[in-house]
């Protein structure tokens, strides 16, 4: 495969074993670095027995605070095939996870509508990515994804450029949750409060720029309707030191928090999941050591 599926648009062949030479290095068959019920998603996705989450290894972008780099930049954890990747999920629903959670699967876009066209789980699929997405790649997924939950990270192209490495980042994030809306329509949620449809955009506010946080809160106000559900999420954990982006070298304030909180508020906007302050703990990150299933 001559892979144009992410922004990135390597243009080089993705065959279906390592080496792979495109931004992701990752080839056309997934390594996946764990599958296991999780926990730790917005309520209407985590519910009570947990999220079906499959955490896809390698990624379209290279986020300086990335906490998942032991497995975002590198072959982590195994390979499968189509038929080993259907037998995930299905051993999944059959532990009573309420949805499939595919985590960072933007790279490997193809691959996810061979095997969703050949096996649709009888739970709701989750598409649960960066954001940094073509329209064109999530058009081919278009009947095949019931839930997207994309981040949306940045509008300042110097923030995406330094944090990111990736300066058109919200050229491309902008216009896919614009699509991933136009696919899904609002919010459906079960009897128990799961979602079943709809999108929720992610944004992760980070220490210093909450000026961007209003900008990304401006961006949704004014291009989605009201109803459109946001994550507004504190938990941003410093992962090492980093000596020349010094302000992320702290936690998210409870003052810088409730400013954005309130600028959603006078915007207009009516959903929105919070989190508490406290909740920038290692603890809730994956244990990639353990494959889970």
């Amino acid at each position: 495969m001559i892979c144009n599926v992410c922004p990135r648009m390597c243009s080089v062949e993705r065959g279906k074993h390592l080496p792979a030479n495109g931004f992701c290095k990752m080839p056309y068959e997934p390594f996946i670095a764990r599958a296991a019920l999780h926990k730790w998603e917005e309520p209407c996705i985590s519910g009570v027995n947990g999220s079906g989450t499959i955490f896809f290894s390698g990624c379209s972008l290279r986020c300086v605070f990335c906490q998942n780099e032991m497995i975002s930049r590198t072959p982590f954890g195994r390979q499968v095939d189509k038929n080993g990747f259907i037998e995930i999920m299905k051993t999944l629903e059959n532990m009573g996870a309420h949805n499939i959670n595919l985590v960072n699967p933007t790279h490997f876009i193809p691959f996810i509508k061979e095997a969703l066209t050949e096996y649709k789980p009888s739970v709701p699929v989750v598409f649960n990515s960066g954001g940094y997405e073509r329209v064109e790649s999530l058009k081919t997924l278009e009947g095949l994804i019931d839930v997207y939950l994309p981040d949306l990270k940045y509008v300042s192209t110097v923030l995406s450029k330094k944090y990111s490495h990736a300066e058109n980042y919200f050229s491309f994030a902008s216009q896919a949750v614009l699509e991933m809306r136009r696919q899904t329509g609002e919010c459906v949620f079960d009897e128990n409060g799961i979602i079943k449809k709809g999108l929720i955009i992610r944004h992760l506010v980070l220490p210093g720029n909450i000026s961007d946080s209003f900008k990304v809160i401006d961006f949704v106000a004014d291009n989605l309707p009201k109803d459109t559900c946001m994550s507004l999420m504190s938990q941003y954990t410093p992962m090492k030191k980093n000596e020349k982006m010094p302000e992320l070298n702290r936690r998210l304030t409870t003052f810088e928090y409730e400013k954005v909180l309130e600028y959603f508020k006078r915007r207009g906007l009516e959903n929105a999941y919070i989190q508490q302050i406290n909740s920038s703990q290692k603890q809730y990150i994956p244990d990639f050591s353990d494959f889970g299933i």
